[in-house]
């Protein structure tokens, strides 16, 4: 264990350059090169690539290192190399030149390291090729991508498991970002459900300054950001790939030196973006969440979102790009209510089971949380994954406590607006009940006479929003996917419901709530979570058929079928663009969307959809049904078919000789003048 332990000391000044371990690096280190199967939960920038790069130089064999970015496997190589590692990397972005490096490396037995992405795993020669070079250990980074519950799930990582069984050699996960439930799964996938050697490092890094702002003129708060840190480097990361380039050529234009980078670039100008970004100094790279993985620069002094995160678990991934050399480095999120309805509604336009949709909301509520927090930004971010003990005294609300004021009055007001509607309906339309706003859904719905109808006239609406987003952040309320985005109470706001508990909201973010110019959505606020279901059906549904998704239906069908909310294929049939056929196929399908069940129809009756010929069918069943044992109820049952329905609800005859040649005589002596009566009726 000594000469060990003096290897790796070796090792690390020689190779690496370190003249000893940071906090916690060498506990993992003698695991991992022990051949214990381990689990390591560090934060960004605490060093854990040469948690699994010194075990590799110790050990014999190649370790294989399962990766998620081109970028970071090549910025890793790279950086071993530089050391005089043998170490390389098959990926799509190779040259011929390097390929052949790499396998001739292999043939001679001299690569201690291999990088590959996961989805080579899903090539049926990988593991042949993985059992010949002599694979002794598997090093997956990021290895929260195994998850479903993680924020940046990769289904190819499902296949490390079996490729740790196939291979019978000991497996190193590596991760910044895991909550509970996602270490649980990690376990699950990666070790068989065994409980590997595991290391929590914590998560905090106290060099970096969290603070928040609710967008006001977002450009020009970004612009004033940079400016006040001319020529360090900085991200800036962005919700859009437009915006990018936008924000990029505006901080030029203010002087900077600034570059976009999203995933529609071509694959060269990616990389040099990547590289000038390495190798410049005080460069500003305007980026979408696809940046900055594979970048290892130590010296990024500052990360700003120009719009809201996705999940505090990408938060803390984006931030912890910044200050990874330990010196002070500073942070800004910004944040607005268009950045959360653009949250919700990309998730609720996800292909993800109903569960997974409820988790995702909640862990946006914790982001939420974080950006309206009461109290230490340090302590709420570290308290979602886990730990108690924090101290701070570095972040905007240390500095500047939030001014709040007792909430209780308001939140309850709300809460008994959600519960006296049975917890159906979303912000908008329980923010006109307590505005009194006679809506026609208000008035549709009866909601005038609740005894909350225009109790809240004291905040306007926008005020009102800000109130329910405090309390999403508290996670009092959830937005339910079942239910398109209606608001279902937590366990969390009972006591304040029953006037066991009081809560404090900030003034600030209410107070400050004003009405702005809206950008003009496609539906109302209510029916925007409906329409998001309803785009996320289109997309499975072409995706399935591989064909555009406007070829299911374009966006005007839906946010008709969104305004209409049709209850049957009847009602259907009459939403512009929904001819026929596209209703037989697809019909049943939205149908199910918008009212939790398909409409169940006799095939022949379908065909009749939209059309007056089906409500005379309907008729035409329902006198047929009465006069089934005949008009005493005596007699031996009969019934036409449904195809003689159909006929005669479409050909109309208009006297009994017409209609004995359609059903024949004994049917038309039972049926006869019941049926032409409905007829007559019909016109």
């Amino acid at each position: 264990m000594a000469s060990d332990k003096a290897c790796a000391a070796t090792l690390l000044r020689d190779v690496f350059g370190f003249d000893g371990f940071r906090p916690g690096q060498e506990q993992i280190v003698e695991a991992v090169t022990a051949g214990e199967n381990t689990l390591a939960i560090m934060p960004t920038g605490g060093g854990k690539s040469l948690c699994f790069q010194l075990p590799a130089l110790m050990r014999e064999g190649v370790t294989v290192v399962i990766s998620p970015l081109i970028a970071l496997m090549r910025d890793q190589v790279r950086a071993l190399q530089a050391a005089g590692v043998s170490a390389g990397a098959l990926t799509s972005g190779n040259t011929p030149e390097e390929t052949d490096a790499v396998w001739e490396a292999l043939e001679r037995g001299a690569l201690k390291l291999l990088y590959i992405a996961p989805e080579r795993l899903a090539a049926g020669s990988s593991m042949g090729m993985l059992r010949r070079i002599g694979v002794n250990m598997i090093a997956v980074d990021e290895a929260h991508c195994v998850s479903q519950w993680g924020h940046d799930f990769r289904p190819d990582y499902l296949r490390i498991g079996e490729l740790r069984r196939a291979l019978d050699v000991p497996l190193a996960a590596f991760t910044a970002t895991a909550d509970a439930e996602t270490q649980v799964e990690i376990v699950e996938k990666l070790f068989d459900g065994v409980p590997p050697r595991a290391f929590l490092r914590g998560f905090d890094r106290p060099n970096i300054h969290l603070a928040f702002a609710a967008k006001n003129g977002p450009r020009a708060q970004i612009l004033n950001f940079a400016s006040a840190r001319k020529g360090q480097s900085g991200i800036v990361y962005c919700g859009t790939r437009a915006k990018t380039e936008t924000l990029a050529q505006g901080l030029r234009e203010a002087g900077h030196l600034a570059i976009h980078y999203h995933g529609g670039m071509d694959a060269e100008d990616r990389r040099i973006a990547e590289r000038r970004f390495q190798q410049e100094d005080g460069l500003i790279v305007v980026a979408t969440v696809a940046f900055g993985m594979g970048i290892d620069k130590p010296d990024i002094r500052w990360v700003a979102h120009a719009d809201l995160p996705k999940s505090i678990e990408a938060y803390y991934q984006e931030i912890g790009r910044a200050g990874r050399d330990g010196a002070a480095a500073e942070t800004l999120t910004l944040f607005g209510p268009e950045d959360i309805k653009l949250r919700r509604s990309q998730i609720d336009e996800g292909l993800a089971p109903p569960e997974r949709r409820m988790a995702d909301h909640a862990r946006l509520n914790a982001l939420l949380g974080l950006a309206e927090a009461l109290e230490c930004r340090r302590k709420t971010l570290l308290g979602y994954f886990g730990e108690s003990e924090v101290t701070c005294g570095h972040c905007d609300l240390c500095q500047t406590p939030a001014d709040v004021f007792d909430g209780t009055t308001a939140v309850r007001k709300a809460l008994s607006a959600m519960l006296r509607t049975e917890e159906w309906f979303g912000a908008g339309h329980l923010i006109d009940i307590l505005l009194g706003n006679e809506t026609d859904k208000i008035r549709q719905r009866g909601h005038t006479s609740l005894p909350t109808f225009g109790v809240g006239k004291e905040y306007t609406r926008p005020q009102w929003q800000a109130v329910f987003r405090q309390m999403m952040g508290h996670d009092l309320v959830r937005p339910d996917a079942e239910r398109h985005g209606a608001l279902r109470m937590t366990d969390a706001a009972l006591p304040i419901l029953r006037d066991q508990a009081t809560i404090k909201l900030r003034r600030d973010t209410i107070k400050g709530a004003v009405r702005r110019p809206a950008v003009k959505s496609m539906v109302s606020e209510e029916d925007a979570p409906l329409l998001s279901a309803l785009k996320a059906k289109r997309r499975a549904l072409a995706e399935a058929a591989k064909v555009p998704a406007y070829v299911i239906f374009p966006d005007r069908t839906l946010i008709e079928m969104t305004e209409r909310r049709p209850m049957d294929l009847d009602q259907m049939a009459q939403v512009s663009g929904v001819g026929a056929k596209k209703l037989q196929s697809f019909g049943d399908a939205f149908l199910e969307v918008i009212n939790g069940e398909a409409a169940a129809l006799h095939p022949t009756r379908r065909k009749l959809a939209g059309r007056t010929a089906g409500s005379v069918y309907d008729r035409l069943l329902e006198v047929q049904a009465d006069l089934a044992r005949g008009s005493d109820g005596t007699d031996k049952p009969l019934s036409c078919s449904a195809s003689q329905l159909a006929k005669v609800a479409q050909m109309r005859p208009g006297d009994s000789s017409a209609l004995e040649r359609l059903l024949g005589d004994r049917k038309a002596e039972r049926f006869g003048p019941a049926f032409l009566d409905v007829l007559r009726e019909a016109g």
